[in-house]
């Protein structure tokens, strides 16, 4: 006979567990506000724009275009030191004509990286959350963005102006005689600058996507371009010649013409041809920047975060 003997249930053995103190601990100092997150977040985006604290990559193309801008003053210089420094090959109202295609590019490079990141990421709510507000934000990648275009645009022009009074047997007597000068150089260099980057930023913003918004800022200055000298030389209409205002080039053609009192040095200018004062395009480049930087608002009290 079998005897059967019953086995005792297994008991399950508890799961084996820890708990870790992190040391979290709720902030109990002093809250900055509103003004200090501001300007944390606009270094924050110009240190991005030159690619510091980001890996070699992110370094390389600022660092190309930044160079390849400061050519034109460099050249120059050599010039004045070999030859005379009163050779000037290259002249401050024509600067931007050297370099407009240049800025265009870094612009195109910089703008979806200031204001692309974070929509990728999905990262507005957590500034939207704090003490900075939509348009708080809006100006502080504004800021951030213009405060680069400066550097690109005012930078070889100051190495220029300097470069060529250093190269005269006088430096004190070069600046006496071309002090008028200077004021004209910032002036259109911040103009420039803020036009610029008013429209990158207006286009860059309406999209995360970089390929798409790169695309639409080389489509906002190089193609109005050709189409503004297609209608001002082609069909030279009353009504033809008014595209030259959607051109931000033209636009920054003609504002430095009438800041350094000079006409466009290129005999087939498109700003020539279209006959409007040079005066036009310094107030056209003034609501083109405004409606701009009205638009990057307006992107920002509207985008989800």
């Amino acid at each position: 006979m079998a005897i059967w003997q019953a086995r005792a249930p297994r008991m399950t053995e508890p799961a084996a567990g820890s708990i870790y103190d992190l040391g979290y601990r709720r902030y109990e100092g002093v809250r900055a506000g509103r003004r200090r997150a501001w300007w944390a977040l606009y270094f924050d985006s110009l240190r991005a724009a030159f690619g510091l604290g980001r890996g070699a990559a992110a370094k390389i193309a600022p660092a190309i275009l930044i160079g390849l801008a400061l050519m034109p003053a460099i050249v120059q210089l050599a010039i004045g030191a070999l030859v005379s420094a009163d050779v000037e090959l290259i002249t401050h109202d024509d600067y931007y004509n050297l370099v407009k295609f240049l800025l265009a590019l870094y612009c195109a490079v910089l703008a979806p990286d200031i204001v692309g990141r974070d929509q990728r990421s999905r990262s507005l709510v957590l500034y939207f959350a704090r003490a900075i507000s939509r348009v708080d934000y809006a100006l502080a990648k504004y800021a951030a963005m213009f405060t680069a275009m400066l550097a690109i645009t005012l930078v070889p022009q100051l190495l220029l102006f300097f470069g060529n009074a250093l190269a005269t047997p006088d430096f004190q007597d070069y600046l006496k005689e071309d002090w008028d000068q200077f004021l004209p150089i910032v002036a259109t260099s911040a103009l420039g600058a803020a036009l610029i980057s008013s429209v990158g930023l207006a286009i860059a913003a309406q999209t995360p996507r970089r390929a798409f918004a790169t695309v639409g800022i080389i489509i906002a200055f190089v193609f109005t371009f050709v189409l503004a000298g297609l209608m001002v030389s082609e069909l030279a209409s009353d009504i033809t010649r008014v595209t030259i205002f959607a051109s931000p080039f033209s636009l920054i053609e003609g504002f430095t013409a009438w800041i350094f009192r000079v006409a466009p040095s290129d005999s087939d200018s498109f700003v020539l041809r279209a006959g409007y004062p040079l005066a036009a395009y310094a107030a056209a480049g003034v609501a083109v920047t405004v409606a701009g930087l009205g638009l990057l608002v307006l992107r920002y009290q509207r985008v989800e975060a």
